[in-house]
């Protein structure tokens, strides 16, 4: 889907792209003047879009834009931060799949580093979580929250974000199975590479989560998130 900003709009059913979005367009959908391409507005509906002007300077779309995105899963990730160049992957899979929230905390085994990493910044994150929602045919955008502090984050907020739904931890070696029927909303978490260190796991148990295994298999984050997701919902 062409995913439209607010300021791509040059009137209430008219938009005008460049940039990454025309060459898209271009070369991808392969469209012509005269025919629809999906398009969806950033917050708002979806439909089509009638091209009406393409060529290497701009893509000109007359918009009809008359349905809804799909609804949000009733889901907050809490995902320890991975790699760099693991994290574009993940934070746009998070927003493909349709979770409504996704925290990105620190952990005793994330790499300090990692959250000096360009990629850490909000507007690329944001870039990601977009990209994310073009690929799931979506609109609106999942709420990020980057929690660097990660005793703060689990002691006082985790358990208001749980709101009487279930918490889950993926930790291995527990032989624990999801709780079924779920009951909503749904907080998931997952480690980093290395997987959680004990303190940790038992302070995110105290918060209102309970321990989830996947079987002997380590995953890697980004695997683990769409095994995870498929499973509980």
């Amino acid at each position: 889907m062409v995913l439209l900003l607010p300021e791509d709009l040059i009137s209430s059913d008219r938009a005008r792209l460049t940039g990454r979005r025309l060459r898209h367009v271009r070369e991808v959908h392969r469209a012509v003047v005269g025919e629809d391409v999906a398009v969806g507005l950033l917050g708002g509906r979806m439909g089509r879009g009638r091209v009406l002007r393409l060529d290497d300077e701009v893509l000109e779309l007359a918009l009809d834009l008359d349905r809804d995105p799909p609804p949000k899963l009733p889901l907050t990730l809490v995902i320890a931060v991975p790699r760099p160049k693991v994290l574009n992957r993940v934070v746009a899979a998070a927003a493909s799949l349709g979770a409504a929230r996704l925290v990105l905390l620190n952990a005793w085994k994330v790499e300090k580093a990692y959250w000096g990493s360009p990629r850490m910044d909000p507007e690329h994150l944001r870039a990601q979580l977009l990209l994310g929602l073009e690929q799931a045919r979506d609109t609106v955008l999942p709420e990020l929250r980057l929690a660097r502090l990660f005793r703060p984050f689990v002691e006082d907020e985790l358990p208001e974000l749980l709101g009487g739904g279930t918490g889950l931890l993926a930790h291995p070696g527990t032989g624990q199975s999801a709780p079924s029927p779920l009951v909503a909303p749904v907080t998931l978490a997952i480690g980093p590479e290395g997987g959680w260190i004990e303190a940790e796991v038992q302070s995110l148990l105290r918060a209102g989560l309970r321990p989830l295994d996947l079987g002997p298999r380590i995953l890697r984050t980004e695997t683990a998130l769409a095994v995870l997701v498929g499973k509980l919902f």
